[in-house]
């Protein structure tokens, strides 16, 4: 119980320790007492080791606008599905958390070496990144992030994923329906259906930057059937209800024929 109540102490102390920051404010954040969570789910004081509470930094009112500075981009993240395709009010636990947004304002670019690399990106360009990537502002009255440029996946102008132009050294993926049956001929459920690692390339990016501040084009090209690792990449849904993966090429293993 000690232990609780100098864990509890210590997140006030560092709540109340936000509010030195002129513009910012700590969000409004609700913990449970160690005894009810305890009751409820049975947790020890262990369980709490490493739990790590994140939540979007809240920027006064009287700032207006905000400068990303080096290879960074702000964006205004596209708000969530709050109704199915049918009309269904979906609860807050259920929203698909958006991976993607409308580009506001970006850094003035890094140096590599000697060279000056402006970012690639303009305001008002519609793009998907990364999960968990960046910092979430609660800005204007709306949801933005603030995160590096190499942590943006691609542009993607439509509302389908296989339109997506992949930016540096990423790949967009159409990855191959799993089989429908085994070896033996055994008609497989969806519960028991491999997720496939493999799938055909339908469009590549302009390649990573070395050190010289060029790009190094990619050896991958659009039509070739890949085999990637199976936990890379982040995964799309297409219009069509194919499944798209875009993911480094460094996550590519092999080119199949």
């Amino acid at each position: 119980m000690a232990t609780a109540q100098l864990m509890a102490s210590s997140v006030l102390v560092s709540a109340r320790s936000l509010t030195s920051f002129e513009g910012l404010r700590p969000a409004n954040v609700k913990f449970a007492s160690f005894g009810s969570l305890k009751a409820a789910g049975g947790l020890s004081q262990r369980s709490f080791r490493g739990l790590a509470v994140k939540a979007a930094t809240v920027v006064a009112p009287k700032y207006t606008s905000i400068k990303p500075l080096g290879d960074r981009v702000l964006v205004k993240i596209k708000s969530a599905d709050e109704k199915t395709d049918g009309g269904i009010l979906l609860p807050t636990s259920a929203q698909t958390k958006p991976q993607g947004g409308e580009v506001v304002a970006i850094g003035e670019g890094k140096t590599i070496g000697n060279t000056k690399v402006d970012i690639s990106l303009k305001a008002g360009t519609q793009v998907v990144y990364s999960k968990y990537a960046g910092t979430e502002l609660d800005f204007n009255n709306s949801k933005h992030l603030i995160l590096k440029e190499d942590d943006i996946v691609g542009i993607l102008e439509t509302d389908d994923v296989k339109d997506l132009k992949p930016l540096n050294d990423r790949v967009l993926i159409k990855v191959a329906e799993a089989e429908e049956k085994t070896a033996g001929g055994l008609l497989l459920t969806e519960a028991t259906k491999e997720k496939p690692s493999f799938g055909t390339v339908i469009a590549v990016g302009p390649g990573s930057l070395g050190e010289d501040g060029k790009r190094k084009p990619l050896s991958l090209s659009p039509g070739n059937t890949v085999l990637y690792s199976k936990y890379a990449g982040n995964d799309f849904k297409g219009s069509d209800g194919s499944n798209y993966i875009a993911l480094r090429a460094s996550d590519v293993i092999a080119v199949l024929s």
